[in-house]
């Protein structure tokens, strides 16, 4: 019987057909690593993460099993913690590992010698001293926190074994030590033999990095230069068109900014300083040169906050002004061609020559009779090029600085408080919780709670990341059970030990490369190890560990608790305070004397501190503010604070008419009212300018000077009364916000009543 025709026709897919099972076949790949090279390059160097770290986990628990060590698998744990894709890190946070628990060691022997017979008294200590290392590990930067996580959680771990026997305190100190250091001296060495080196890296993002800069201010003067005041949009669809054009992230800085970019660029130079500091631990050559980077760093972070919605209404974005972007516009894409050479960092020559004609030129120009619009547009543009040209010198410049320039670290004391108080308060519970019920895993609860208070201490918000770490240490749990029912069991060889270990850590291990999950993740890789009952000998006990689990499911739930409900987080609160230390760095700069002043690259760099941590911190904030506005307003800080740098040389150096040098420190005094009453300064500023501009003179210089401070004094009044709301101490933020109210945010140029 012969087939029908159209049956068969209908049997086989259409061409149609086979482009969406194609289609749907490219999708599958391209979820896959295979199908993206840059999901496949993530892909491989997390698994090279990964062999490192197991590789250093089994190696250093052998070791600990073959020099008879009381708790091999602390090894594994050290491994865990000190393990870091990048090499100088791995090694700063293997150093400050070892110095926090030999001073832990210390602090936890003599505690023991003193409190041995009065256990509450005891358990007052070692909570005082665990919160005092908490709140030290939130000041310190990097991985020197470590050194302090270290101090707070060695003392319960080297205790918690010598607890039944006090005079063992000794022994376990020792045993706690050579289980460290056996896991870092691993950890360093394998780290360092298979990672491969590149020196040059680092400086291959820092010039990245100014070139990036460099585009974002060519983007903005090129946008103003061609904008006309008959077609106001002019300049928004332009800079729109060449960030759509453009081949590396940029962003706006118009009324209708696009924040994402700017976001992305910022946070781009925030991971390079933390980058420069583990270089230098590996580096000679960058350790040598590791101040420069660091004040061009803040340089080059200083310029692109320079630029913010508000700049516009500085120099009234008059027609006048567009020849000076112009030339601006051109001097910035002629550095963006010398620095397309490779070899720019090497020979910066021709860039800082580029850079001084064009400083020249405006100079000239300054030395005309210019408009206070004029004016404003040439300072500030010269501002500019002379912060880009310092910032090339600091970069390329391998001498140390002459001059003592050091970017101090800001100290958030509200916030080490709250962290020291959290950790003084879940230890004492912990520790009275074990005394009051004799709770006999009591040490394993006071264990865990201590150390997880003090890796808390370094996250930007301990009370978000609290449920993080729980959840992670509350999914060890069942894997724990796993491993001790299923697999350590049937274990007869380290080999075996060692796949199992790896193939239960593997999840940790992999996820910590996932921002979403990394903390989760750490948690579980952390403390999944120390619920191991991998000693020199094994001995299993199922009740035992039964009720280890149960105590580590109490211990989860009390960290939430502690963190979330006790003692939580107000982010708006600390966001407020942030805002009031901004002003408060604005009035004391206005007021400093005259002499032995603040060099400007450190008040720069601590109030780029303070705005980094603003911005984490709004960023918490769920609704009723107006995130955005606040953001560009901290950024107005340090526009202000250039303008109070130019209006205090002026008093200094400048010849000025002594009735026009005493209206201009009157004005410099009226900054001391500002967070009282932004428009009284504002008005004392504008009224300053006026009487300074109505004296008559007839020598050139003397104009010169006289334009220059009425240009800046009006420019710090535009600024103020741009974002009142932010400068006031009663402003939008200081308010008690409403969890229940449902109105749109609060816009930062409300002026409070």
């Amino acid at each position: 019987m012969r087939p029908d025709p159209q049956a068969t026709s209908r049997s086989l897919p259409a061409p149609a057909d086979w482009s969406g099972l194609s289609a749907t076949f490219s999708r599958l790949l391209g979820m896959t690593p295979f199908g993206n090279e840059a999901r496949w390059k993530a892909f491989l160097a997390t698994s090279a993460y990964a062999g490192r770290v197991f590789l250093s986990i089994g190696i250093a628990v052998f070791l600990a099993f073959m020099f008879q060590l009381q708790s091999p698998i602390s090894a594994a744990t050290t491994v865990m913690i000190v393990a870091n894709p990048t090499v100088g890190a791995m090694v700063s946070k293997s150093l400050w590992r070892i110095i926090g628990t030999l001073i832990g060691a210390t602090i936890s022997v003599g505690i023991m010698a003193v409190f041995v017979q009065s256990p509450v008294l005891y358990f007052m200590a070692l909570a005082v001293f665990v919160g005092i290392a908490c709140a030290v590990a939130t000041f310190l930067r990097y991985f020197r926190a470590y050194a302090a996580v270290l101090t707070g959680y060695t003392i319960v771990i080297i205790a918690s074994p010598a607890f039944a026997e006090p005079e063992g305190i000794f022994l376990s100190a020792m045993s706690r030590l050579s289980a460290v250091t056996v896991g870092v001296v691993v950890t360093a060495f394998v780290f360092m033999v298979t990672s491969p080196r590149k020196p040059g890296s680092i400086m291959t993002s820092l010039g990245g990095a100014f070139r990036d800069t460099v585009r974002h201010a060519w983007l903005f003067h090129s946008a103003e230069s061609s904008r006309t005041a008959s077609v106001p949009d002019d300049a928004l669809s332009q800079l729109e068109n060449a960030e759509r054009t453009a081949s590396i992230m940029s962003f706006r800085t118009l009324p209708q900014p696009i924040y994402d970019s700017r976001g992305k660029l910022l946070a781009h130079m925030a991971g390079l300083a933390p980058a420069v500091e583990y270089a230098a631990t590996d580096d000679p050559d960058m350790f040598a040169r590791v101040h420069n980077l660091r004040l061009a760093l803040s340089r080059l972070t200083g310029l692109i906050v320079s630029y913010h919605p508000y700049w516009l209404s500085l120099e009234e974005a008059g027609q006048e002004t567009h020849a000076i972007h112009a030339q601006m516009a051109d001097t910035l894409a002629r550095l963006l061609e010398l620095t397309e050479s490779p070899t720019w960092l090497e020979d910066p020559a021709a860039l800082a020559a580029c850079l001084r004609e064009a400083l020249h030129a405006l100079e000239r120009l300054a030395h005309e009779p210019q408009s206070p619009a004029v004016l404003a547009a040439l300072d500030n543009t010269r501002d500019t090029l002379v912060q880009m040209d310092l910032a090339l010198h600091n970069l390329t410049s391998r001498a140390p600085i002459r001059y003592k320039a050091d970017i101090l670290p800001y100290l958030d004391w509200f916030t080490a408080l709250r962290n020291g108080a959290r950790a003084t308060v879940i230890a004492m519970l912990a520790g009275l919780l074990w005394y009051v019920f004799h709770w006999n895993t009591g040490p394993l609860l006071l264990v865990y709670l201590v150390a997880a208070s003090s890796l808390l201490s370094t996250a930007p918000s301990a009370a978000k990341a609290s449920p993080m770490m729980a959840a992670g240490t509350a999914l060890a749990i069942p894997m724990g059970f796993l491993c001790h029912t299923l697999a350590l069991p049937r274990i007869d060889g380290y080999p075996l030990l060692w796949l199992v270990l790896c193939l239960f850590l593997l999840p940790g291990v992999w996820l910590q490369f996932h921002p979403r999950y990394s903390l989760a993740a750490f948690g579980y890789a952390v403390f999944f190890t120390m619920m191991l009952s991998v000693n020199n000998p094994i001995v299993y006990d199922d009740l035992s560990l039964t009720n280890n689990w149960t105590t580590m499911c109490a211990a989860c739930a009390l960290l939430a608790v502690v963190f979330r409900v006790i003692l939580p987080s107000d982010h708006r609160l600390d966001a407020a305070r942030l805002v009031s230390s901004l002003v408060r760095a604005v009035q004391h700069l206005a007021n400093a004397p005259t002499r032995g002043g603040t060099q400007w690259v450190a008040w720069e760099g601590m109030q780029l501190q303070k705005i980094s941590r603003l911005m984490m911190r709004l960023s918490f904030v769920p609704t009723g503010l107006d995130r955005q506005g606040y953001t560009d307003a901290a950024f107005t800080v340090l526009s202000l604070g250039r303008l109070i740098v130019r209006l205090r040389w002026t008093v200094a150096h400048a010849g000025l008419d002594p009735q026009a040098r005493t209206a201009l420190k009157s004005a410099m005094q009226a900054f001391s009212g500002l967070h009282r009453n932004p428009a009284a300064t504002a008005q004392a500023l504008r009224q300053a300018a006026t009487q300074i501009k109505a004296m008559t003179t007839e020598e050139k210089g003397l104009i010169i000077n006289r334009d220059r401070v009425v240009s800046c004094l009006e420019q710090a009044a535009s600024i103020i009364m741009a974002v009142p709301g932010f400068f006031h101490r009663h402003g939008p933020i200081h308010a008690v916000a409403d969890p229940t109210s449902a109105q749109p945010a609060i816009p930062v140029t409300v002026m409070p009543r």
